[in-house]
């Protein structure tokens, strides 16, 4: 989750302002497209794996503090590090102390993994010296919600108190799962739509091939990507699969339309979060909450709104595929692979839109329903997802390798797809294998998870 936004601190004069400020975002030129990844992780004690505390000497912040010499400069909330900065990389922190890498934009795959591996590299440094270690994983094995503790960030205490009143599951969402995630450019209203369509249709699919949730406090828990489960039990009112953005006429303004339909959770002033919780932006913009406030709404409020929508792909001055569970290193730069190969190159987007032009909303709203469970299993039409996959692949491979961006040693993006091509030829997500050394090898126990899976 984010930060305060980096946006112009003025005032809001009109609905427009807010579409040109989305549409700015657009890049007509190719040359000037980027990849961001983003990527979450569990920390945890390696003597007694129990989440890491903010404070103390195996703690977040001495965990903060340690990569600083690296070159990160501390960013701070009051007298508490939340994240770090370096260059246009960051790293922040989700509630229950989930370490993020918010990654820099990238001209290539190769940079992007290059940055992955520096980072995780750093985080192993600080983290042996600690005795604290970090896994990728959709959700959290072993520990139930009370035993992970909170960070210290403003926005955290509003979002705990205010979940509960919108789903069950929604603190589940903050304190319990991690994600990788990568955020992607577009050309103007016409390719946004383009992504937007493409994207949330093939979100089941990106679910599927990267499923690794199967474990709640330390059993199975029924579902092969449990976090994506969470997501459809959190907040009705900013998650899903936007089914307007399939509608005729969808661009920028029905998106904002949307935005401002999602109820507020806070307003950012002076160094600290307002709680406006369950209030209408819109009331906002009209002056409704000066008493409040203390001022009239603002351009940073609304890129703050921004981040408080959840849907499975989202919109903001770029596009962010949001369908994914953590995972292993060597699976974790598929993902931006994936996605980069589908809408990157302009044959292999139209190529995926084609691919999905005729699926129903019930088609894709039962697809976001099942995949959580039954993975690559799931039926769809004459057969199962995964032979859906398998078409998303190839196209996204035929994407990537037009693409022709080569790494130092001649080698295609392509490559980065190769562990998503071998989980299609084992037929078993990510989740079923682990499942598997639950029943034999770990003799039912999810402690070996944190070794296996570790960084």
């Amino acid at each position: 989750m984010s930060g305060p936004a980096n946006a112009p601190d003025t005032p809001i004069d009109s609905k427009r302002q807010l579409i040109e400020y989305i549409a700015g975002g657009g890049k007509p030129d190719p040359a000037d497209w980027r990849i961001g990844m983003e990527h979450e992780k569990f920390g945890f004690d390696l003597k007694t794996l129990r989440p890491l505390p903010y404070d103390g000497p195996a703690g977040i912040r001495a965990m903060l503090e340690g990569l600083t010499r690296f070159g990160w400069e501390p960013v701070r909330e009051g007298d508490n590090v939340i994240a770090l900065s370096r260059n246009k990389e960051s790293v922040t922190l989700e509630p229950g102390g989930q370490l993020e890498l918010s990654g820099a934009p990238l001209e290539t795959l190769h940079e992007n993994c290059k940055e992955l591996n520096r980072h995780l590299s750093e985080v192993k440094q600080v983290g042996d010296e600690l005795g604290v270690g970090f896994m990728g994983l959709g959700f959290n094995p072993k520990w139930r919600r009370d035993d992970i503790p909170m960070m210290p960030k403003g926005r955290y205490n509003i979002m705990r108190a205010y979940m509960p009143k919108k789903g069950n599951l929604g603190l589940d969402m903050m304190f319990r799962t991690c994600t990788v995630q990568v955020n992607l450019d577009f050309i103007d209203e016409a390719d946004m739509v383009r992504q937007m369509r493409v994207g949330l249709a093939l979100q089941p699919v990106c679910t599927a091939l990267f499923a690794n949730s199967p474990f709640t406090e330390g059993k199975p828990n029924g579902f092969l990507s449990f976090r994506s489960h969470i997501w459809t039990d959190t907040d009705p009112d900013r998650t899903g699969m936007l089914p307007f953005a399939f509608e005729p006429g969808f661009g920028f303004e029905r998106y904002v339309d949307y935005l401002l339909d999602i109820p507020m959770y806070f307003v950012y002033r002076k160094g600290r979060y307002i709680d406006m919780s369950g209030k209408s932006f819109r009331d906002f913009m009209a002056g409704k909450h000066h008493n409040e406030v203390g001022d009239e709404a603002r351009l940073i409020d609304f890129a703050d709104h921004l981040t408080t929508a959840f849907p499975e792909v989202r919109l903001k001055r770029y596009i962010e595929m949001r369908g994914a569970d953590a995972g292993p290193w060597w699976k974790l730069c598929a993902l931006p692979a994936m996605w980069v190969g589908l809408m990157y190159d302009k044959p292999a987007l139209a190529e995926a839109a084609d691919l999905v032009k005729d699926w129903t909303q019930a088609e894709r709203d039962r697809l976001r329903a099942e995949v959580p469970r039954l993975g690559l299993a799931t039926p769809f039409r004459k057969g199962t997802i995964a032979d859906i996959a398998r078409e998303t692949l190839r196209i996204a491979g035929d994407g990537l390798r037009r693409r022709a961006r080569l790494s130092d040693a001649g080698e295609s993006e392509d490559l980065f797809l190769d562990s998503l091509r071998a989980t299609l030829a084992k037929g078993k997500t990510p989740a079923e294998e682990l499942l598997e050394l639950y029943r034999t090898r770990w003799e039912g126990s999810v402690d070996p998870v944190f070794t296996e899976l570790a960084y």
